[in-house]
């Protein structure tokens, strides 16, 4: 087993609340990716893009996700890290690459209203249409892909380990 865990996923998929878990069953440090990119520009995702706009923040995601340097940890990665082709190399190289995959109706119950999520979103796009191009871009960049959508948070660490443990 590679010594990181990267998790990716859309918004709304768990990536954060597992990610935690996960850390503490294997002993892990947690590392959120979002919340470094926050510390980073001191300000919220949703500002980021509001005032750099999209092509700038994912400038900044790559940059930050490409800079993480760890051992032993799980990385929750905010949903558009997939659009970095850099960082995703990198991810890849550190650890393994876990996608966290919910079924659209199950992620558009969850998610509910994602104005306010600071989801990185073109003009004209809708959560489908961002769903149908990212679904493909996650299963590319995947070691392992999980199927969340019938799981439980339990459920879905323990299909988690029972993977890792086969590579």
């Amino acid at each position: 087993m590679k010594k990181n865990i990267t998790l990716i996923g859309m918004p709304g998929v768990g990536k954060s609340t597992i990610g935690v878990i996960l850390a503490k069953i294997l002993c892990y440090q947690f590392i959120d990716s979002d919340l470094l990119i926050q510390k980073n520009e001191n300000k919220l995702l949703i500002d980021i893009i509001k005032e750099k706009g999209i092509d700038k923040f994912i400038e900044i995601e790559n940059r930050v996700n490409a800079s993480i340097e760890t051992d032993y940890s799980i990385i929750s990665t905010g949903g558009s890290v997939i659009y970095c082709n850099e960082a995703m190399k990198h991810l890849s190289n550190i650890g393994t690459v876990i996608y966290l995959k919910l079924d659209y109706l199950n992620l558009k119950t969850r998610l509910g209203n994602i104005k306010y999520r600071g989801v990185v979103m073109r003009e004209g796009y809708d959560l489908k249409m961002l769903y149908d191009e990212r679904t493909p871009l996650y299963e590319k960049y995947a070691d392992i892909i999980i199927d969340t959508t019938a799981l439980d948070i339990e459920k879905t660490i323990a299909a988690i380990t029972k993977e890792l443990a086969l590579q």
